[in-house]
């Protein structure tokens, strides 16, 4: 059995990333199930995968649906990869074009205690699946992650509670 690893970022964003295990020989449309349960999606919107070449053109759309290009349930992972389909973006989100990019990054060894696909590392909070707006909620709007302190700002004549002069 072939192993290969993905993996998933949304394009543009620095904190959201996942890499994935997944079995070659698995269909596009369990791929798809997998990333729904993974990153919580509702199943029941429209999605779809593009395949991208180098120069990032899409050069096929595999939908739930056959639009020509095959569908989702007939098209493996290691079919894309035969035809030197590297890149496989999942739009995720039809209306507002909203997708992860999924790159092959190489084969991993195959382990017959584990069950695949496997989620082998995360980073960020899953993306929500009708907001364009990706929020990571480990960061604040100045920037800073929520473990770091914010720096405490007092007026001349306030002190912090229990600090009080008599």
């Amino acid at each position: 059995m072939t192993i290969f690893r993905y993996k998933a970022v949304i394009p543009g964003n620095k904190i959201f990333m996942r890499e994935y295990d997944l079995d070659a020989g698995m269909s596009l449309f369990k791929l798809h199930e997998f990333l729904n349960r993974d990153l919580g999606f509702s199943p029941d919107q429209m999605t779809v995968f593009e395949t991208i070449s180098g120069a990032g053109k899409v050069l096929r759309r595999i939908g739930l649906f056959d639009f020509g290009d095959g569908s989702m349930d007939k098209v493996t992972v290691e079919d894309t990869f035969r035809q030197g389909e590297r890149v496989l973006r999942y739009v995720y989100n039809m209306t507002l074009n909203l997708f992860l990019e999924l790159s092959f990054e190489g084969e991993s060894e195959y382990n017959q205690r584990r069950s695949y696909p496997l989620l082998v590392t995360e980073r960020g909070n899953n993306p929500s699946q009708f907001s364009a707006v990706y929020e990571d909620y480990g960061v604040s709007e100045a920037g800073r992650t929520q473990s770091e302190p914010e720096e405490d700002v007092f007026e001349e004549d306030e002190l912090p509670e229990g600090e009080e002069t008599m």
